[in-house]
């Protein structure tokens, strides 16, 4: 097998001359991402699309880091915030209308425990998958193999390291499940704080429940 192969089966590999030219092109996509004019919508809209191959309303406010970018795919609406960073050695999958924060980490890589193993060069990825309807607090770092169920919200500073069933809010660090998402949620806003009458009334008569 070739090392892509046997990264793409997350199996041990070594980053070889061929895996680091397509690192190459990764780095020359990003690089047009992460200096062009910040206010350039269309164009940072555009960017995103020719790295991800991909995307449906995707925008990612850069700077952004990846290996790959091949190995993300993004559902409808996709958001990222500043300094987002996303070690796609391995699948990173997430559905629609996700939102990150800024300073989300998602790392599929990992290295061998032992010294002797991890100095040989070997390393290996584990796919990630994140559902639809997730919000991603700011700072939160999301550990190899991890899977995030749909309508989840991961609270910011977690490290997640198991996988977050549907409907719950998440925090910590480790990151542990706090409590279910239930209809009494649906007009919170910050705390106990509600959303205002006006701005209530225009999502009741926008959005279907």
């Amino acid at each position: 097998m070739t090392n892509k192969e046997r990264m793409n089966a997350q199996m041990a590999y070594i980053a070889d001359d061929a895996l680091w030219e397509e690192q190459q092109i990764c780095r020359k996509k990003l690089q047009r991402l992460n200096f062009m004019d910040r206010s350039d919508f269309q164009g940072l809209e555009e960017a995103v699309r020719d790295l991800l191959g991909k995307s449906d309303g995707a925008f990612i406010n850069p700077p952004f880091y990846c290996d790959y970018g091949t190995n993300i795919e993004v559902g409808k609406n996709f958001f990222a915030n500043y300094n987002c960073t996303i070690l796609d050695v391995a699948k990173v999958r997430i559905g629609d209308n996700c939102q990150l924060a800024p300073n989300v980490a998602i790392y599929t890589a990992g290295h061998p425990v032992h010294p002797v193993s991890r100095n040989s060069g070997y390393e290996y990825g584990k796919e990630i998958t994140i559902g639809d309807n997730v919000w991603i607090g700011g700072n939160a770092v999301i550990c190899p193999g991890v899977h995030i169920g749909n309508n989840v919200v991961i609270g910011a500073g977690s490290v997640v390291t198991k996988d977050v069933p549907d409907w719950v809010i998440a925090a910590g660090n480790p990151c542990r499940v706090l409590r279910k998402i239930t209809d009494q949620d649906r007009r919170k806003l910050f705390g106990n704080e509600e959303i205002d009458e006006e701005a209530w009334n225009d999502i009741v008569s926008r959005m279907e429940f």
